[in-house]
C-alpha cells in the first residue's frame, strides 16, 4: 500500500525543474562566540576552539608546529600553516592560474585568485586612495589600508613585549622592531649560543665564526661568499655578456652594470656629486659605492683591507681565466699624464684602450 506524505509550500514558492515545488530557504543559523580570549586589553571571540589557540599564540609567541625541514626553523600556530609552508620545501603548487595561456601556479586558492584578478581581470582592479590630494593607486586592497594609516596617524600594530608601549602604521614595521626584544640568535648551529643586539652584528659573528670557504667545482678556486662564487662562474663560461656604452662613438664594454653606470657619470656627464670629506683629501666619486671603499683608504684599521688595483686585463683573458706573466720591463711612462680623480676633470674617451665586444668571442 503507497503512502502520500504531503508537503506544505507557501503560495510564494517557486516551482522546481521537475514539477515540484520548492521550500523557502531557511535563514543562516546564528553562530555563538562562545570561545573568549582571557588576556587583558583583548575583545577577541571565536566560535571555534582551534581558532582561540591559534590566537593565544600570538600572546604567548609560542609556534607548536614547528617546520622538521634541516635549516629551517620556522614555526606556526596551526598545521594548516604548517602543511603551507612545506609546500616550499617541496615545491608543490596545486592550484594552477585558470587563464588558458597562463602558465602559473600557486601554493593557495586564495593566492591564485589574487593573482588572477591583477593579471587577467579586465579592467584590472586597482585601488586608488580616497583622501584629498593623495589619489595614489594600489593593486592590493592591504597596501592601501596601510597606506591609509598616514593619513589617519593611526598605529594599530601594537608591540605584544612587556614593558613596551611602540605601536606602528604596518606590520613589516613592526616585525622589525620585535627584533630588538628577540634578538638573533645564531642559525648556522644550533649549539652556538650567540645571540646579536643586532642584524650586523650577527653577520659579523656569522662571518668570523662560522664562515666556510666555498669552492669553485672547476678550477678549485675558494670564495668566502655564494655571491663571489656565482660571479666568478661566469669566467668559465664559453660566451659572456657585457654591457656597452650606449654613447655614440664611445667603445667601451664592462661586464657589470655598475662599471657602466659608473663610466657614463664619470666620463660623459661629468658627474662626481660624492666628495670625500676627510681632511686634506677632497677626491670626487660619481657612485656612493666608490666612496665607501674609497673611504677605507683613511681607516687605520680597515687600510690594511684594502686590496691594490689589479693590472688591466683583456676581456678575452678573464673569459678564459688565463692571466698573462708579468713582464720584467718596466712601463714608459707618457709624457702625458693622467688626471687624477680629485681634480675633477674627466680623461678624453678616446684616450682608454676599448675592449672587444663579446658577440665576437666564442671561447671554448
Amino acid at each position: 500500500m503507497a503512502v502520500c506524505v504531503a508537503r506544505w509550500c507557501s503560495p510564494g514558492a517557486e516551482r522546481e525543474p521537475g514539477g515540484r515545488m520548492g521550500e523557502i530557504a531557511a535563514p543562516p543559523p546564528v553562530v555563538y562566540k562562545r570561545f573568549i580570549c582571557s588576556f587583558p586589553d583583548c575583545n577577541a571571540t571565536y566560535n571555534k576552539n582551534w581558532k582561540l589557540l591559534a590566537h593565544l599564540c600570538k600572546h604567548t609567541g609560542e609556534r607548536p608546529f614547528p617546520c622538521t625541514y634541516e635549516g629551517c626553523g620556522k614555526g606556526f600556530t596551526t598545521l594548516f600553516h604548517l602543511n603551507r609552508h612545506n609546500m616550499t620545501h617541496t615545491g608543490e603548487r596545486p592550484y594552477k592560474c585558470e587563464d588558458e595561456n597562463c602558465n602559473l601556479a600557486f601554493i593557495t586558492a586564495s593566492n591564485m585568485r589574487k593573482h588572477y584578478k591583477r593579471a587577467h581581470a579586465s579592467p584590472a582592479q586597482i585601488y586608488v586612495c580616497y583622501f584629498a590630494d593623495c589619489g595614489q593607486e594600489f593593486k592590493k586592497h592591504n597596501q592601501l589600508k596601510i597606506h591609509q594609516y598616514i593619513h589617519t596617524n593611526q598605529r594599530p600594530f601594537k608591540c605584544s613585549h612587556e614593558g613596551c608601549d611602540k605601536s606602528y602604521a604596518s606590520p613589516s614595521k613592526l616585525k622589525r622592531h620585535e627584533k630588538i626584544h628577540a634578538g638573533y640568535p645564531c642559525q648556522k648551529d644550533s649549539s652556538c649560543p650567540f645571540v646579536g643586539k643586532t642584524w650586523s652584528e650577527y653577520l659579523k659573528h656569522a662571518a668570523d665564526a662560522h664562515s666556510v670557504d666555498i669552492i669553485c667545482t672547476v678550477c678549485n678556486r675558494t670564495f668566502k661568499r655564494k655571491t663571489n662564487l656565482k660571479d666568478h662562474k661566469k669566467i668559465h663560461r664559453e660566451e659572456r655578456s657585457v654591457y656597452k656604452c650606449p654613447r655614440e662613438n664611445c667603445d667601451r664594454t664592462y661586464t657589470a652594470k655598475f662599471g657602466l653606470k659608473n663610466h657614463i657619470l664619470s666620463f660623459h656627464e661629468n658627474l662626481r656629486s660624492f666628495i670625500c670629506e676627510h681632511e686634506d683629501c677632497g677626491k670626487t666619486f660619481a657612485m656612493k659605492q666608490s666612496l665607501a671603499r674609497h673611504a677605507n683608504t683613511h681607516d687605520p684599521m680597515k687600510k690594511k683591507m684594502v686590496k691594490p688595483s689589479p693590472p688591466v686585463r683583456s676581456l678575452a683573458s678573464r673569459l678564459s681565466g688565463y692571466k698573462p706573466k708579468k713582464s720584467s720591463k718596466k712601463r714608459k711612462h707618457s709624457s702625458k699624464t693622467p688626471v687624477s680623480e680629485s681634480s675633477g676633470q674627466t680623461p678624453d674617451v678616446c684616450q682608454l684602450d676599448p675592449l672587444p665586444v663579446l658577440e665576437t668571442l666564442s671561447l671554448k
